[in-house]
């Protein structure tokens, strides 16, 4: 479809642009009460976004601008979940008066890189959009100047970034050489044509994998989490964790599925290689080492917020073993989990940066006895930490059961097995936070107070990890929907 054409189909993107620029004209033309204007006027750009958003639902499947987006159901279900997750984090930063207009323009910037990642289907789309997300990221991580953490975690952030770009680009220039395209679906003809040699076909995998495992955290290219996640301010660190992962994981399902492995048929829901490599064992090897890796350093953490760090590695890990089995089933479960994943780990974040706040530490040693000094936000703290475990009847459990049936149905018991086990290892770890809180005594408890506005945000977050746990067909049909348009 023509650049004429396409922009019909591209009003949520315009809106994020128009957005951008109204918020920079606001923060100039208005000298007060832009704390609380700017904020709100982000939020309502994003509700506006998610309105058109789930519009494009009935548009069914569009390749537009010349075929470097495509318009589909996988592209707009990331849309929604990392607009919801931003509009969380618009919420969770409102309290914090410092906060400059800046910050939420960059917010928004990254949103707009974010849809045109999930929406990728060429390279060079793919590059610039994960340099949108990207360069912004890198500022969002050290907005907290007074804070050495923080400028320490940018400098991070940068250096593994520009590192992972670098060879990613390298890789799409050899896979560009091998075929004379740019366009994933064009690469996809050219190597079941063409057959370039295996070897340099799989070198230029690796090396893409190296830049969209960047972005997912996943081993070995997860070395920038911990410390930029204790360093970038908590909401931040939230936002890092769930959203531009999730546009990474859109990202990397549409590259496994054009460009390494193509649908059976029109109507069909598998997928086969295109190339001469074994994809599904080299993901579950990835898989293997990222989620017993990231566990394994989490059990040793006293810092709480380095443990979600690696705790938010090993999931990294869970939701790649869904990507081993090539059908719509892993992909359906990938999604489940995903939208899932943002609730358990935002109102997590969120009671680390309360606490924070209220006692002054990161340490878990710091939780003892929150149980009844905050039992509120002690209660949903457990919730949230029993979820990411994945223990019933909570919905953490469900997402898990979904993953762990995609790959048991296709036969990847040791893969399940493996995946199981790392998920009793997790429980000690987020058990731990719950026994500071709950099972370990102090002499003198002194309560902690809760603001109204943070048990309404938990709340929030709270209810639908029950509701889902016991009651999850619309999140289900939610998802097998924007599958059924992706694979159609």
């Amino acid at each position: 479809m023509d650049n004429v054409s396409s922009i019909v189909y591209f009003i949520p993107e315009l809106i994020l642009t128009v957005s951008i620029i109204i918020v920079l004209i606001t923060d100039l033309i208005f000298k007060k009460s832009k704390e609380i204007l700017v904020p709100l006027m982000s939020v309502g750009a994003l509700i506006i976004t998610i309105f058109f958003t789930v519009a494009q639902y009935s548009k069914g499947i569009e390749s537009l601008f010349f075929d470097m987006i495509v318009l589909d159901g996988m592209a707009i279900f990331f849309k929604l979940l990392v607009t919801v997750a931003t509009i969380f984090v618009i919420f969770f930063s409102m309290p914090q008066k410092q906060i400059k207009s800046e910050y939420y323009v960059l917010l928004l910037t990254v949103v707009l890189g974010m849809f045109l990642m999930v929406s990728s289907s060429d390279l060079l789309m793919m590059l610039i959009s994960l340099e949108i997300v990207g360069l912004s990221s890198y500022v969002l991580a050290g907005i907290n100047k007074n804070n050495l953490k923080s400028s320490e975690a940018a400098l991070k952030y940068v250096l593994f970034g520009a590192a992972s770009t670098g060879i990613m680009a390298y890789g799409m220039s050899l896979l560009y050489g091998m075929t004379g395209e740019t366009n994933l679906f064009a690469i996809q003809n050219q190597l079941m044509v063409s057959q370039p040699p295996a070897i340099s076909v799989f070198i230029s995998v690796i090396l893409i994998l190296a830049g969209l495992g960047y972005k997912i955290a996943m081993v070995p290219f997860h070395f920038w989490v911990p410390d930029v996640y204790e360093g970038a301010p908590t909401p931040i660190t939230a936002f890092f964790s769930v959203a531009p992962k999730a546009a990474g994981l859109g990202l990397l399902a549409r590259f496994m599925t054009s460009t390494v492995g193509h649908q059976l048929s029109a109507d069909s829901a598998q997928w086969i290689q295109n190339i001469e490599i074994n994809a599904p064992l080299l993901l579950s090897v990835l898989s293997i080492l990222t989620m017993t890796l990231g566990n394994l350093i989490a059990l040793k953490q006293t810092n709480v917020k380095r443990m979600m760090a690696y705790s938010s590695i090993a999931h990294a890990g869970y939701i790649l073993m869904a990507f081993v089995v090539f059908n719509s089933t892993g992909y359906m479960a990938v999604m489940f989990y995903t939208a899932i994943y943002l609730l358990m780990n935002f109102g997590a974040f969120w009671i680390i940066h309360i606490f924070a706040e209220k006692l002054g530490s990161e340490e878990i040693t710091a939780y003892h006895g929150l149980g009844y000094r905050a039992p509120f936000a002690a209660v949903c703290m457990a919730i949230f930490m029993f979820s990411l475990t994945g223990l019933p009847p909570l919905a953490g459990f469900i997402g898990k059961f979904y993953l762990f049936a995609a790959i048991i149905e296709q036969n990847w018991y040791w893969l399940a097995i493996i995946g199981v086990l790392n998920s009793v290892v997790s429980l000690y770890y987020y058990a731990g936070v719950v026994k500071a809180m709950f099972f370990v005594k102090i002499d003198k408890p002194e309560e902690v107070s809760i603001s109204l506005y943070d048990k309404v945000l938990l709340t929030v977050l709270t209810i639908p990890l029950l509701i889902f746990g016991v009651y999850w067909t619309p999140l289900l049909n939610w998802t097998t929907k924007s599958i059924e348009i992706y694979v159609k």
